[in-house]
């Protein structure tokens, strides 16, 4: 019916109620986000649910699950899988992350093409879409790994090296903008609006705080979000062309920020502005 609420959106505003009826009370960024942290109400869940569903789902042209998928801990583990992302797959010889390794396992597993499979990426909040199957997939391997500390190996060397390589990307300026990710991440006391920017390379704390809570439910875009979106939308935002989704670059920055972020506890689904 026109001008109804969709569930999504409605999910919203029952979440955002308590902060609302604040009103002035609410007087700092902190005390809003405080407002938000209700771990049972988070709407993020319900993309969670619905990515539980579509990973034990028979689909493909192979009409499998993901049941079998590997993500590091074995077939079909999940607990803690996460929480040692990115990490080296002996399988592909190279060094995926959560995204990447779904790409990995629903072309091998359910015989997707990685083109089909990149059609949609990322849920557009401009027209009210719910999360993308990759999001909601990602969302549910994702929160098996909440309350552990986040521990990205680094023994093989290409680990190493993908991180390596992620410190150097963070720092480099590049595109029309000539912006680095330190322009905005790596000094104390920046903020963008009323937006406070973490100091990832010089301050660990910044980054633990950042890394534990994603995947995350966005407010303000009414949809959870992952880390390879948040890059996509940085990247956008340097007037970048669009970046392939689980290419090298974005899983060498995400490595960098994990091993920035080790030893945080995992809080996911977070929840932000």
């Amino acid at each position: 019916m026109r001008g109804a609420l969709s569930c999504r959106q409605l999910a919203g505003v029952v979440l955002l109620a308590p902060a609302l009826a604040l009103g002035q009370e609410l007087k700092t960024a902190d005390e809003y986000r405080a407002a938000l942290q209700d771990k049972f109400a988070n709407p993020g869940n319900l993309v969670v649910e619905r990515g539980e569903r579509l990973f034990k789902e028979k689909r493909g042209p192979k009409n499998a699950s993901l049941e079998q998928c590997d993500f590091g801990k074995g077939p079909g583990v999940l607990k803690g899988a996460f929480a040692e992302l990115p990490r080296y797959f002996k399988d592909t010889d190279r060094v995926e992350d959560l995204e990447s390794r779904l790409l990995t396992c629903m072309v091998r597993l359910q015989g997707f093409t990685p083109e089909e499979l990149k059609k949609k990426l990322f849920a557009d909040q401009r027209a009210n879409e719910p999360n993308t199957d990759l999001e909601a997939l990602a969302a549910y391997v994702a929160v098996q790994s909440d309350g552990m500390k986040l521990n990205p190996p680094m023994k093989h060397p290409k680990e190493r090296e993908m991180r390596a390589v992620g410190e150097v990307l963070f720092h480099t300026r590049i595109g029309p903008m000539d912006f680095s990710c330190s322009t905005c991440h790596g000094q104390d006391g920046k903020r963008i609006r009323l937006q406070e920017l973490g100091n990832y390379a010089g301050n660990r704390a910044d980054a633990q705080k950042t890394m534990r809570t994603w995947p995350t439910y966005r407010v303000s875009h009414g949809l959870l979000r992952n880390m390879q979106h948040r890059l996509w939308d940085c990247m956008w935002q340097m007037r970048l062309p669009d970046v392939d989704y689980g290419s090298p670059m974005v899983v060498a920055l995400i490595s960098y920020l994990a091993d920035r972020g080790r030893g945080a506890v995992l809080d996911i689904p977070g929840i932000k502005r």
